[in-house]
Formats: structure tokens, sequence, C-alpha cells
């Protein structure tokens, strides 16, 4: 299955820490509607306030899963990532 990773940045204002760590339940049960699971989720220090990590079986349903992280006041730049052990695969010929 496809992997996708998406940068996010919170654009809500959130009361507290708690309440913005809250959301990934929900975050995850919309994504599911969608046929994308999520994986790994991550807090980053820099441009971007959280990495997703999510594997879902098209683009469409990735599509699907960035409109649903937007939903919850997040901006999502969401992208195909590919394992690097499989970019040697398919550079192999070029």
């Amino acid at each position: 299955m496809p992997k996708y990773a998406s940068l996010v940045d919170v654009r809500k204002d959130f009361q507290n820490p708690q309440e913005l760590t809250s959301i990934w339940g929900d975050i995850r049960a919309d994504l599911e509607e969608f046929d994308a699971d999520l994986t790994d989720t991550y807090a980053v220090l820099g441009e971007y306030d959280f990495l997703v990590i999510m594997d879902a079986p098209e683009r469409d349903a990735a599509y699907q899963a960035g409109i649903a992280l937007e939903r919850h006041g997040l901006d999502a730049q969401t992208m195909e990532i590919l394992p690097t052990e499989q970019l040697a695969q398919v550079v192999e010929d070029v």
C-alpha cells in the first residue's frame, strides 16, 4: 500500500497543549473513513508543527485524508513517499 507524508501546521487556536494532542484519535477515525491508516505522527521542531505518516490504497484516499486533516484546524501538505530501498529498484534501469 502506498505511503504518504503530511507536513502539518496548526492554524486553529487550541486552548492548551492537551486539547491539541487530544485531536489525534478523532483524526485517526476520520482517516479510516477514507481507507487511510494513520501509521505515525511526530511533533517537529522547525518550519512545521507535525509530520503525519499514513498508508492509503490510492491517491484519491490520500487526498481525502489530507482534507480530513484540514477539517481539524491543520494545514497539511501531503505527498507520496517511497522507501529508499524501493527507489533503488525504480531507478535501477535509468
